[in-house]
């Protein structure tokens, strides 16, 4: 793959990085960086690529795995205030429509349900479900088996359904 082809192709995902980067460091500016060192990354390392497979889920797996090495452990700013509504104004889900009042208290309600999950299910329903990313995707970002997978995400949803029970009708 020429080398143009690559990088214009990496950057048709820029806004997914971003929106993914965005809910795992709770700081626009920190995503910023975080997707910029992804970019990094991924550029030097495009030799490493092999084409016919499936880009996309190479780039996440560079934003998690930068993530995990660098930005998690630092410290960083608190991600909910005090009364567990996030302190920004980015939203998780880029492309969600405007919101009204109830809405907007269903949207607080699932952040706070996503931010009470462990880290390995939140991160697999935020690629599967809200990405749109197949099984073996996910798996590739993951570094594990497709059947772990399948397995935090449904004790993933399993956990969000107990966590928002009062929406049930």
């Amino acid at each position: 793959m020429a080398e143009t082809d690559f990088q214009r192709q990496t950057l048709e995902h820029l806004d997914a990085l971003f929106s993914l980067a965005v809910y795992l460091t709770r700081n626009p500016s920190q995503a910023q960086d975080l997707v910029q060192e992804t970019y990094l990354r991924a550029f030097r390392f495009a030799h490493r690529f092999e084409p016919g497979t499936n880009l996309r889920a190479w780039l996440f797996q560079i934003l998690r795995n930068t993530f995990f090495t660098f930005y998690r452990l630092r410290e960083r700013e608190p991600a909910l205030a005090e009364d567990g509504v996030p302190d920004w104004d980015t939203p998780v889900f880029h492309a969600a429509p405007e919101e009204t009042d109830a809405s907007m208290a269903a949207h607080t309600d699932l952040e706070r349900a996503l931010s009470r999950l462990p880290p390995e299910f939140r991160m697999v329903l935020l690629l599967a479900e809200v990405e749109g990313m197949s099984l073996e995707e996910v798996a590739r970002v993951m570094e594990c088996p497709v059947g772990t997978v399948k397995s935090r995400i449904f004790r993933g949803k399993e956990r969000l359904r107990e966590l928002l029970k009062d929406y049930r009708q």
